[in-house]
């Protein structure tokens, strides 16, 4: 799985993506409500550790997902 953040312009908040090996989009959502839904994904219990990946990670660098 792969991650990428969007910056957004004006009144447009900061996205996430997540993408599967292929790279295909497999979610998207806001950088700030980024802990929501997270069993959709495979990522429960996994909250704190992709906090500190969102908040590390640089705009618009994809980087593989490794939590």
């Amino acid at each position: 799985m792969y991650i990428i953040k969007v910056k957004g312009k004006a009144k447009i908040p900061d996205y996430i993506q997540l993408r599967d090996n292929n790279f295909v989009l497999i979610a998207y959502f806001r950088a700030d409500r980024a802990l929501k839904n997270l069993h959709k994904y495979g990522l429960e219990g996994k909250e704190e550790a992709l906090e500190k990946v969102i908040a590390g990670l640089p705009f618009g660098k994809i980087q593989k997902l490794e939590i």
